[in-house]
């Protein structure tokens, strides 16, 4: 059951700047053994463990196990869209004024395209929300997002393995749904459907990732699939 007290244990447990500096490396998606997570946040492997360890008892992380290597993972995309939110509302400025406010990372790349744990997000992600909406694809997504039958058809023709992400979804994952993007603030793609067509975009070679970073990067064949399928313009590697 929810109660307040749940709601600061959480916050106290994000709020640490060495177990931030940890969730916020895991947002790409990836599984990070406790050496590697001890780098990112400056901290000592030992403390690094005792971290982890009471971020997986609350339910943030999951462990791995391979051989003799604990790899650590966000626990959902729950956890993920909980730490893109903060990281958006961190962004504010404490005071505004008439001077354009500058959203998100300063790395041109990261705004472009990034991965937001299983899913795209940046500039491209939303103009790709925003063409499946303008076309009648995906109804009322800042209000939840819907699928519409025409998207359902659009997407398979592009490659996009809907009936797997419709499988996969779940009480607690949805199938479509927002996710309010960092540096755009507004809503990308996510659920088991963005997902899907981020897999999509790696497996036809459209967009590939970046070793060290959350930036991905968008090849020739990307740029082409991009303009012919939802008309957007976008540079290249």
């Amino acid at each position: 059951m929810l109660t307040t007290t749940g709601i600061a244990e959480i916050a106290a447990l994000v709020g640490d700047p060495a177990r931030s500096a940890m969730l916020v490396a895991l947002m790409d998606g990836r599984a990070l053994t406790a050496t590697e997570l001890a780098n990112v946040a400056g901290i000592m492997p030992q403390t690094a463990s005792s971290h982890l360890g009471r971020m997986t008892v609350a339910g943030l992380l999951a462990v791995e196990r391979q051989g003799r290597h604990r790899y650590h993972r966000l626990a959902s995309s729950t956890v993920a869209t909980m730490i893109e939110g903060i990281m958006a509302v961190a962004a504010e400025p404490a005071n505004r004024t008439k001077r354009k406010v500058r959203t998100g990372p300063r790395d041109a790349a990261v705004r472009r395209a990034r991965s937001c744990y299983d899913h795209l997000a940046g500039s491209i992600a939303v103009a790709v929300a925003d063409r499946m909406g303008e076309r009648g694809y995906i109804t009322d997504l800042a209000a939840g997002g819907e699928l519409s039958a025409e998207g359902v058809v659009f997407l398979r023709s592009i490659g996009v393995d809907v009936d797997t992400a419709l499988n996969r979804t779940t009480a607690r994952k949805l199938f479509c749904r927002p996710c309010l993007d960092w540096s755009e603030r507004r809503p990308h793609i996510a659920g088991t459907i963005g997902a899907a067509l981020l897999n999509a975009c790696f497996e036809h070679d459209w967009m590939r990732r970046t070793d060290g970073s959350r930036a991905i990067s968008i090849t020739r064949t990307g740029a082409l699939a991009l303009n012919s399928n939802f008309g957007i313009k976008s540079g290249e590697e």
